[in-house]
């Protein structure tokens, strides 16, 4: 289908396990996003008042359990680390000079 994105079989495995353990879905896990998975989150999803499309709705996927999938963000995996910015702060005049500006006295 046009648009549509393939869900990773392990995903899909985990999604009908929780679809089953809150009777959405009967049966064992395929790991197939088939038409009996499809229709299930449908109806999961329109029983929590959000809009039903096909996909996963990452609201839906919290709700089960499962929170949104990161595997295939950017460099998610391979040790990447989100570092803060550096703590050290402006120079004194500097601060000084946008406090002037601000018009804020202290």
């Amino acid at each position: 289908m046009h648009g549509q994105q393939a869900i990773d079989s392990e995903r899909v495995t985990a999604i009908q396990q929780a679809l089953i353990r809150e009777h959405y879905l009967s049966g064992e896990p395929s790991g197939k996003w088939d038409p009996e998975s499809q229709a299930a989150m449908l109806k999961f999803q329109g029983d929590q008042g959000w809009q039903t499309k096909i996909t996963p709705d990452s609201r839906a996927l919290i709700k089960l359990g499962l929170g949104p999938d990161h595997s295939g963000a950017l460099n998610a995996g391979n040790g990447a680390s989100f570092n803060a910015l550096p703590t050290h702060g402006a120079e004194p005049a500097q601060a000084e000079g946008f406090v002037a500006a601000s018009g804020v006295s202290h």
